[in-house]
């Protein structure tokens, strides 16, 4: 098997659960560097690994083909560039970028050096999101016409992470961060908006980055898909609500793939890792051809988050089609620059602007 040799830009949260784990079970990967800048936190659990104190540092020295910028969203542009520079290919985290012109630069860049950029939306791997998949090919709901997409918390305290709870730095705030998943869920299932208009602001008060926002997405045959997420919510919502004219689906958001992997479970290669459910989590409601109607209690089939590095290293190997592109997602940066400007002056806004 060829073996693609991997530097990971940081070793927080995001390395820790939702890089490191899976680069090292999957047998096409070498986790060659990872960068610590005083710490050395990961030798325990990867002691091959070459710690290194910087970026700049890794990228000059480490033997690696494809890097891993999981810093914070503000720092994504100047590492991403300063790695398709340096000739390698790049993951980088969600939301991409802070600015769609930063995304439309490296996009250019990668092109322009024949390299992949990849952007990591690992929530399309989620199995709710995928159940949701599931019930829209089968066409029971018939012609959509409402949907609606969550992703609540309960956290009436701020974060310490300072990228994301400063209200004076481009790209902090849930808008960028949860938006980001929502936003590509839209697009993935129904593709690009004509029109959107949004509220979005901080339930915790104008010191923080923004915790709250509900969007509200325009397409054609009368469709609308409201995209919602607050940190004031204790008790649980519907993750989706789709309504068509023929039926409706109630799906709740199950994905225990990061529950378990921040308390330490090891992601497994070509199969099933999670938990699995001990009782249904969505319902179908639909008219049958009969027009009689059919009520279901359905549940969704384990996701898996190394899908998302089998189709990286499918794409490196074989040449398969890349996950997220960098192109494909710059789409979703338009939606939310278009979603500020929207809340900023409480307007409609049409989405061929941008």
């Amino acid at each position: 098997m060829q073996l693609v040799k991997v530097g990971l830009c940081a070793f927080g949260m995001s390395g820790r659960v939702f890089h490191a784990p899976f680069l090292k079970e999957h047998p096409g990967f070498f986790m060659s560097a990872i960068v610590e800048r005083s710490k050395e936190e990961s030798k325990d659990q990867y002691p091959e690994t070459e710690i290194f104190r910087s970026v700049e540092e890794m990228l000059q020295h480490a033997d690696i083909e494809l890097v891993v910028v999981n810093t914070p969203v503000q720092t994504h542009f100047e590492y991403t560039k300063m790695a398709l520079e340096e000739g390698k290919n790049v993951i980088v985290e969600k939301p991409f970028t802070v600015t769609t012109s930063e995304a439309e630069e490296l996009v250019k860049l990668a092109e322009e050096k024949n390299l992949f950029l990849s952007v990591y939306q690992n929530r399309r791997f989620d199995r709710d999101y995928l159940q949701v998949e599931k019930i829209l090919k089968e066409g029971k709901l018939g012609a959509l016409k409402e949907v609606e997409i969550r992703f609540d918390r309960f956290r009436t305290e701020p974060g310490s992470k300072e990228h994301k709870e400063n209200p004076a730095l481009k790209g902090s705030g849930a808008l960028h961060d949860l938006g980001s998943h929502l936003i590509d869920q839209a697009t993935q299932l129904f593709g690009f908006p004509e029109k959107i208009f949004a509220d979005v602001f901080s339930m915790k008060g104008s010191d923080f980055a923004n915790d709250y926002f509900e969007i509200l997405l325009y397409y054609k045959n009368n469709l609308r898909v409201r995209l919602k997420s607050s940190v004031f919510s204790k008790e649980a919502h519907y993750a989706y609500i789709l309504h068509g004219n023929k039926g409706s689906f109630l799906q709740e958001r199950t994905d225990g793939q990061e529950i378990e992997l921040v308390a330490g479970a090891t992601p497994t290669y070509n199969e099933d890792w999670t938990k699995p459910l001990n009782e249904p989590d969505g319902i179908l409601n639909y008219l049958t051809a009969d027009s009689e109607t059919k009520r279901l209690l359905t549940s969704s089939e384990p996701g898996n988050y190394m899908n998302y590095y089998q189709e990286i290293y499918e794409h490196i190997v074989f040449g398969d089609a890349l996950p997220s592109p960098g192109s494909e997602i710059i789409q979703n940066m338009k939606i939310i620059e278009a979603a500020l400007e929207s809340s900023k002056q409480n307007k409609t806004i049409v989405l061929s602007h941008y």
